[in-house]
């Protein structure tokens, strides 16, 4: 029978059942109190004033850090069950791993770099609320540009907390750094499109032509083919956009540096849009041009105020071709008007006798050819 007093050593210390079931109890406890506590900030948070967006979760991952914490400080402290004298820095001294070679690992070095990339993030996310109290009236300053800030603190805070990291764990780095470079060198050949996406990251972070929130065309020279997009996030090496069909898509940031990109929500709102059809040769083109301009200022999307253009491209094969130019938001939903107004040239058309015509082939086959023919048939 397992004795209900058992001991088993955690560092320099001896730690019981009960001191186990010390930590149990104050990390319930603990989870129970920062659920209250976040409900208390929560209520706090909805007065007008403090209304900031993102702030509350900033908040709130701030007041857990801190909780936990103390947390480990207070459960720190059962040893007295077990030991008369006890030391938080002979504890966090202990060596787990006996040291091997440069290498060394004690609960001081898992503490140092827990603790680390706490304040890092604590860091990131003070950033982040100055950054919405500081510009939140800003109308050069939209969700996009926070965004690029953002994340280009996380990227170089948490560069220098991983070398920090290292630097905790190895007494030399130069043996590490000797191995990583030909390692990297090696490892560069076999990856050199991730190489090449993290540095189109960087250019779309840096540029900020392309941020959050903004809806691109895409069009990918090799194929032709168009991608109407709205930016969700730009990580590193790739960026995370979402169609019109609801798909959420993740791509290499090389695309949008390398292919034509449109960025609808760059510079003016207003952007020129075309709609093309053919009539019938024999049309009254005077009327098609006067029906095609009805067509357009039917549409509420339409803008009354800019020109809107009908202008004969070429004289087909099977057609007059014609093409109507207007001017609208570079709204989401552009495709879907640019229907609509399809449909209203369709009916104007119908209801004024003016015929969309489609291919058609005529053949003339000789007398030679028929005669030909016949003799074969009678035969």
């Amino acid at each position: 029978m397992v004795s209900l007093f058992l001991e088993f050593p955690v560092g320099p210390y001896t730690a019981s059942i009960w001191v186990v079931l010390i930590w149990i109890a104050i990390l319930i406890a603990t989870v129970f109190l920062t659920k209250i506590i976040q409900r208390l900030l929560k209520r706090y948070l909805k007065r007008p004033n403090l209304k900031i967006r993102g702030t509350r979760i900033t908040l709130l991952r701030i007041l857990n850090q801190v909780i936990y914490v103390s947390a480990f400080i207070l459960a720190f402290q059962a040893f007295r069950i077990e030991e008369d004298e006890i030391s938080l820095r002979v504890f966090l001294q202990y060596d787990i791993i006996p040291k091997f070679g440069s290498f060394h690992l004690s609960f001081m070095d898992i503490i140092s770099i827990v603790i680390l990339f706490a304040v890092c993030r604590f860091i990131i996310n003070v950033f982040r609320i100055y950054m919405e109290r500081r510009f939140k009236d800003s109308e050069d300053f939209d969700e996009g540009t926070r965004f690029v800030y953002v994340q280009l603190a996380k990227y170089i805070v948490y560069t220098f907390a991983v070398i920090i990291s290292l630097q905790i764990l190895f007494e030399n780095l130069s043996f590490l750094l000797t191995g990583s470079a030909v390692f990297l060198g090696a490892l560069g050949f076999g990856v050199q499109n991730i190489f090449k996406d993290m540095v189109s990251g960087i250019i779309l972070l840096f540029e900020g032509t392309i941020k959050v929130g903004d809806i691109i065309r895409v069009i990918q020279p090799s194929t032709s083919e168009e991608m109407i997009a709205r930016v969700l996030k730009i990580n590193v090496r790739t960026t995370k956009i979402e169609t019109r069909d609801g798909n959420t898509l993740i791509i290499p940031n090389s695309t949008l540096t390398q292919d034509h990109v449109e960025n609808w929500s760059f510079g003016s709102d207003l952007t020129r849009f075309n709609i093309k059809v053919g009539v019938a040769y024999g049309s009254d083109t005077e009327l098609v041009r006067k029906l095609l301009k009805q067509a357009a200022l039917s549409h509420p999307e339409v803008k009354k105020t800019e020109p809107i253009i009908v202008r004969m491209n070429d004289f087909g094969n099977n057609a007059l071709e014609m093409e109507l130019f207007f001017w609208a938001d570079q709204t989401w939903q552009v495709e879907l008007h640019k229907s609509e107004i399809r449909f209203e040239i369709d009916r104007l058309f119908r209801q004024h006798g003016i015929v969309i015509p489609f291919p058609q082939r005529t053949l003339h086959i000789p007398e030679s050819v028929k005669t030909t023919s016949s003799k074969s048939t009678d035969e």
